[in-house]
C-alpha cells in the first residue's frame, strides 16, 4: 500500500466534503481526514494536525485546507511525498476582503451562522446543476455540526492567512493543483498562478465545476486523484 492520505477540508466542511474521493481511493490506500477546528491562524491549525500525523504522508487540502497543506510542507518538507490542492489561494487575504469577513463573522457572533455561511458560500459559487441544492444543503448542514466556534477559528485565520509563495517556490514535490472551470470564489486564474509557482505544480481544470468540485464532479475529480496518487515520483 502507497503513502496515507491526509485530507483538510476547507472552510466549516468535514470529511463528508471528501465523502467520494474517500469511497473511491480508500479501498487502495489508507485515508486520513484532519479537521482544522484548533487555534486561530494558518500556521496553529499546521501545527496542531501535524501531531497526528503519520511520519510519511500525501496531502489533499481544500481551501483553507490547501492553506493549512503548504504550511505543512514549511514545517515538515521531508514528511510528504506529494501534494494535491483545491480551490486554494496561497496569498494573504487582501483588506477589503477581510473586512467583508468581519461582518460574516459578526452575524455569526449573533446567532445567524446559517446566513454567514450563505454568504461565505454563495449559489453562484456552485455550478447549477440538478444536484446544486443537495450540494448547498450539506454545505449548511457541515457548517451547523461544527458551529459558530470553529467557524470564528477559522474566519480568523482565512483573515490573517500568510502569503506563501516563498513556500512554494520551494515545493520540490509533485503537486497536483485542481480547479473547478467556473469557481468564483478562487477563479481559474489564481489557481493557475498557483500551479505555475511551484516547480513541479501542474494544473488540472474540471468542468461544469465550482467551488466544490469535489462534490459536483466527483468522478472526474477522484479519476484526477487517482492518477496523480499512483503516479511516478520521478520530478521533471
Amino acid at each position: 500500500m502507497d503513502e496515507p492520505l491526509v485530507l483538510i477540508p476547507g472552510l466549516m466542511a468535514d470529511a463528508r466534503v471528501f465523502m467520494p474521493q474517500l469511497v473511491g481511493l480508500g479501498a487502495d490506500r489508507q485515508m486520513q481526514v484532519a479537521l482544522a477546528t484548533k487555534g486561530e491562524t494558518v500556521e496553529q491549525m499546521s501545527e496542531a494536525i501535524l501531531t497526528g500525523l503519520p511520519q510519511k504522508f500525501a496531502l489533499l487540502g481544500h481551501g483553507l485546507g490547501g492553506d493549512i497543506a503548504l504550511d505543512l510542507i514549511r514545517r515538515a518538507p521531508d514528511r510528504v511525498t506529494r501534494v494535491v490542492l483545491m480551490a486554494t489561494d496561497p496569498l494573504s487575504e487582501p483588506p477589503q476582503a477581510a473586512a467583508a469577513r468581519e461582518t460574516r463573522i459578526v452575524a455569526a457572533r449573533s446567532g445567524r451562522l446559517a446566513e454567514a455561511m450563505r454568504e461565505e458560500l454563495p449559489l453562484s459559487a456552485i455550478v447549477d446543476a440538478p444536484w446544486r441544492d443537495d450540494i448547498m444543503a450539506l454545505v449548511q448542514d457541515m457548517a451547523l455540526g461544527l458551529g459558530e466556534g470553529v467557524f470564528l477559528r477559522q474566519s480568523r485565520a482565512l483573515q490573517r492567512r500568510p502569503d506563501q509563495q516563498k513556500t512554494m517556490r520551494r515545493v520540490k514535490l509533485p503537486v497536483l493543483v485542481i480547479s473547478g472551470d467556473s469557481d468564483t470564489l478562487v477563479p481559474m486564474r489564481r489557481q493557475e498562478f498557483t500551479a505555475n509557482l511551484m516547480p513541479f505544480g501542474r494544473l488540472v481544470v474540471i468542468e461544469a465545476a465550482g467551488h466544490l468540485a469535489c462534490l459536483e464532479q466527483p468522478d472526474a475529480v477522484t479519476a484526477e486523484i487517482a492518477e496523480f496518487l499512483n503516479g511516478p515520483m520521478m520530478l521533471r
